[in-house]
């Protein structure tokens, strides 16, 4: 995937992205609610050399101390220095504890040594610091003052004075910190946004990575090899009201029927089916929506459509338009009735065969010599017989029924069908030998508008509907509502 693909993915999981960038945040906010706040109190020391006048002597002086201070930042956090402060300051840590808590740097080419001093309290920190400084000086004043040579009986040379060679002296005492180094809000806030960014970003990627359905129509037909004839907008409102296809919608729905229309039409010229079977890999995918609004878009079109609901196990064309369920065909199928006895009228413009009663056994008669007959009949009656069928996966009414019908139309919805059950119910379908027209891209992300602000003029003059036994879709099933684009 390039960047623009996955910028377009984490545009999509948006709400993922967000629920990580406020946990992000909180964490951080908890980490500075949650931290004792550490002040650090600074002094600093100068170390000089006891030396002669002359220029030489001041030079070799100054040699001297930046030779041995680096040496005399390592003593300030040893146990010479630590056990006497905390003793005296009566603190409750250990000599190690507070040598944790010091540190001392000397910059290079300088006779200076910084000390910083680290405490939950800050006038604490303060009184460290200067304690430390104090008997940093004089541990070092004791370590470079020479021992003398015993060279009298009594060891002692009354004309030798026994004096340090360098002098440490403080150039800056300790003041009270008055605001923490530790916790750093902004920078624990920053952390925040970002580990939340990160996490959001990774956990997008993961759940793309896993998630196997298909998401745009592009990917559809690489994955089919199969033409896309539909891509349909998804619409809250769709679930409660399936049917799109009024007279004169301009909704985007409506709109993308109208193309599935002209798409297959325009994709099947040399030989138009005239019995469509519409079904699904699964369950909920759209097929019963797709198979109305197509029934209804192609009436539209002044052709003479007969829409019959072949789900026998789940039926629900019949309460999609109000109608009488009970009778239908099932009931043609066992002999009960003639097809123009049960067949309904919907919207004046459209002739539905609902179910009829649920049978014990839909697969059986499915693929019946009778339920050919069925069709063939319907087919020397309609210009368009469209068969709304069970799924393929689940049952095997669909793969009985197809080989009767001149061809399927297969809807995936998108964002939710995975790649596998599209490739075995594709491989279902190419098993049996049956002409598969091509896919339905179904609730796909699309235009957000209710309309395209594109209307259509009135239509005063009713479109003429072609003679009774018209044997192609060419003529009339070419024509569009007047003013159509």
């Amino acid at each position: 995937m390039d960047l623009r693909g996955y910028l377009k993915v984490l545009a999509r999981r948006w709400p993922t992205v967000l629920i990580c960038l406020v946990l992000g945040i909180g964490a951080g906010e908890a980490a500075t609610a949650v931290t004792t706040p550490v002040y650090e109190a600074h002094t600093q020391l100068f170390v000089a050399t006891r030396t002669g006048a002359d220029t030489a002597d001041l030079n070799n002086g100054q040699s001297f101390s930046q030779a041995r201070v680096q040496s005399y930042a390592a003593i300030v956090a040893t146990r010479q220095v630590t056990q006497p402060v905390a003793h005296e300051l009566g603190l409750e840590y250990t000599p190690e504890q507070l040598a944790s808590r010091i540190t001392a740097e000397a910059p290079l080419n300088t006779v200076l040594i910084n000390i910083t001093v680290r405490d939950t309290v800050p006038a604490r920190a303060a009184r460290i610091a200067d304690a430390v400084a104090e008997r940093f000086i004089t541990v070092v004043e004791k370590l470079e003052t020479p021992k003398q040579v015993a060279a009298y009986p009594d060891g002692l040379d009354p004309s030798t004075s026994l004096v340090s060679p360098v002098s440490l002296g403080v150039t800056q005492q300790a003041s009270v910190p008055r605001n923490p180094v530790s916790p750093k809000r902004l920078l624990d806030l920053v952390a925040g946004v970002f580990g939340g960014l990160l996490l959001g970003a990774g956990l997008v990627a993961l759940r793309e990575a896993l998630d196997t359905t298909v998401k745009t129509s592009d990917a559809l037909g690489e994955l089919t090899s199969l033409p896309v004839l539909g891509s349909i907008p998804y619409d809250r409102s769709s679930a409660r009201q399936r049917i799109a296809m009024d007279a004169a919608s301009t909704s985007a729905r409506a709109e993308a029927f109208r193309r599935l229309r002209v798409n297959l039409q325009f994709a099947q010229v040399d030989d138009r089916p005239r019995v469509i079977v519409v079904t699904s890999s699964v369950p909920g995918e759209g097929k019963t929506t797709t198979a109305v609004n197509m029934a209804l878009s192609l009436a539209d079109a002044g052709m003479r459509i007969c829409l019959v609901d072949a789900d026998l196990r789940r039926p629900s064309v019949a309460g999609t338009f109000g109608l009488v369920q009970d009778a239908g065909l099932t009931t043609v199928l066992i002999g009960q009735a003639c097809i123009e006895d049960v067949v309904q009228q919907a919207g004046g413009r459209l002739t539905v065969l609902t179910s009829g009663a649920v049978p014990p056994n839909p697969t059986e008669l499915l693929a019946s010599e009778r339920m050919e007959a069925v069709l063939r009949e319907l087919a020397a009656t309609y210009d368009v017989v469209v068969v709304d069928s069970a799924p393929l996966l689940p049952v095997a009414d669909t793969i009985g029924l197809a080989p009767l019908a001149d061809g399927v139309l297969f809807v995936v919805r998108a964002s939710k069908t995975g790649r596998d059950q599209i490739r075995s119910a594709a491989e279902s379908l190419s098993r049996t030998g049956v002409r598969v027209l091509g896919t339905v891209f179904s609730m796909a992300a699309g235009f957000k508008g209710k309309g395209y602000g594109y209307g259509y003029a009135p239509a005063d003059v009713p479109v003429p509907r072609p003679a009774a036994g018209h044997e192609e879709f060419a003529g009339a099933a070419l024509r569009s509502p007047a003013g159509e684009k």
